[in-house]
């Protein structure tokens, strides 16, 4: 078994750099400093049918992911994008990917930029198509939590089957994990991957 001293390594690093050790391990054990990585690395384990724990070790945890024998090479691809699984002549009918990184729209005003940005949100619940996902990087994470105006609109957008992805190194930063209230917290190279395989991208 292998161990990796993955302790202050942003996203995707422990991601990429255990599928890397899994290549030629049967398990792999991943030091990491916040419970984001952890996240991260049990979306990977489940989705490439590998067994996943972990345990607290003061400030840091300690995961195992152990490979199913039969479960062949692992790619270093996250998951699948949309984009990937939608034949060529579909890809004009998509929506944009969308990119937010910051909790206001525009420069000058903070306050009317708030209220931009929340108008600019709820302008997407119109788009047709609807847009293929939503991104929020940087200080664009707070726009997913908890008391967020945004919020209401983004779920409106994830119950239509729009992705609501955000950044778990930048929810990290903030300390904004445990107050996300919608969509579901991703790492660099799902946001990379999504942004790749977009038909147009939106960046705001």
């Amino acid at each position: 078994m292998k161990t990796l001293d993955m302790l202050g390594q942003p996203c995707p690093i422990p991601v990429v750099k255990a599928k890397e050790a899994l290549a030629q391990e049967a398990s792999v054990v991943v030091l990491v400093d916040n419970l984001t990585a952890v996240q991260n690395l049990e979306k990977m384990a489940k989705g490439t049918g590998c067994g996943f724990s972990y345990a607290s070790e003061g400030a840091s945890y300690r995961v195992r992911i152990v490979k199913d024998p039969d479960a062949g090479e692992l790619s270093c691809a996250q998951e699948d994008s949309p984009a990937d699984k939608a034949p060529a002549s579909e890809t004009r009918n998509r929506g944009p990917v969308v990119l937010i990184s910051a909790e206001t729209l525009g420069r000058g005003s903070e306050d009317l930029g708030r209220i931009l940005i929340k108008g600019f949100v709820f302008s997407l619940t119109q788009l047709q198509p609807l847009p293929e996902a939503v991104l929020f990087i940087n200080g664009g994470a707070q726009l997913t939590t908890e008391g967020a105006t945004t919020v209401p609109d983004l779920k409106t957008l994830e119950a239509k089957g729009v992705g609501i992805h955000t950044c778990g190194t930048c929810a990290n930063y903030y300390q904004l994990t445990s107050a996300l209230a919608v969509g579901t917290i991703v790492d660099m190279l799902h946001i990379v991957n999504c942004l790749a395989h977009a038909s147009t991208v939106i960046t705001v």
